[in-house]
């Protein structure tokens, strides 16, 4: 089932990610704000989830929904889609060509931690690469298939990390991560998560590390980093979700936690 599940996550993907790219190609403007005057949508989010949407009710009736613009839909059968029309939309309105078209299809309950991931696809829209991945199966780009690296050390290793739209948890983010930079080798901040964790996933980056995390941002994205050979935790031993999303190599994962716990990274997100 996961195969076909995939090819229905890939094909629909392509269509969402070839109208992003067409859209790019005229003006983007912002639709509206969401948490704060900086976290925005444009109308070509809506136009996209509105594509995705549209086509799995065709492809794949009676399965739930769960997008970022559109919300939930309910399901008659096990499966919901994960659906993140547009991940990285700031860099998106900018043109900076780090976002994602990212598709998810779960079984179970759709919140993290209560569902099982089937199959996941995310790709870069700017540069056309796929990611894809099936549980079980293992993870692929261009045919390919992707693991993550083992660092010779935590301060040979590269993280990834992003940062709230609020301003004073993003003042605090921030302080957090001047006590890790000592610890690594440096840290990249590209706004993307699925593309963050796809990166892991190809051995482009060694660590990632967020908090606040929608489920859209990261179903895909978890499921092709850990089908590459990641260990993804959230806090305390409970799967990753908006309180914690911690994923690297399973020999470097304790010690990373650790200098990150050390350093408050698990301070009160009110």
């Amino acid at each position: 089932m996961s195969t076909q599940l995939l090819d229905t996550a890939l094909l629909v993907a392509r269509e969402a990610a070839s109208l992003a790219a067409e859209r790019r190609r005229g003006t983007v403007t912002v639709a509206e704000s969401k948490t704060s005057s900086v976290d925005v949508v444009t109308a070509v989010d809506r136009e996209v989830e509105a594509l995705v949407r549209q086509r799995l009710s065709e492809l794949q009736p009676g399965d739930g929904f769960l997008g970022e613009e559109g919300g939930r839909t309910d399901r008659s059968t096990s499966l919901t889609w994960v659906v993140d029309p547009i991940d990285g939309t700031v860099n998106y309105l900018y043109d900076i060509p780090q976002y994602s078209v990212s598709i998810a299809v779960v079984e179970g309950e759709p919140t993290p931690g209560d569902w099982t991931e089937l199959a996941a696809v995310v790709i870069n829209v700017a540069s056309g690469r796929e990611f894809t991945a099936t549980r079980g199966g293992g993870a692929f780009s261009a045919g390919l298939p992707l693991r993550v690296n083992r660092p010779e050390s935590l301060g040979q290793s590269l993280l990834s990390t992003g940062f709230s739209y609020s301003q004073q948890i993003r003042t605090q983010q921030a302080q957090v991560m001047a006590v890790v930079m000592p610890h690594i080798r440096d840290i990249r901040r590209m706004g993307a998560a699925s593309l963050d964790l796809t990166a892991l996933a190809a051995g482009q980056l060694d660590i990632y590390f967020e908090r606040m995390l929608q489920p859209w941002d990261h179903a895909a994205g978890v499921l092709i980093a850990r089908e590459a050979g990641a260990e993804i935790r959230g806090w305390n031993g409970s799967a990753p979700d908006i309180d914690w999303l911690l994923a690297s190599h399973p020999d470097l994962i304790d010690e990373i936690e650790s200098v990150l716990v050390a350093a408050g990274a698990h301070f009160d997100l009110r």
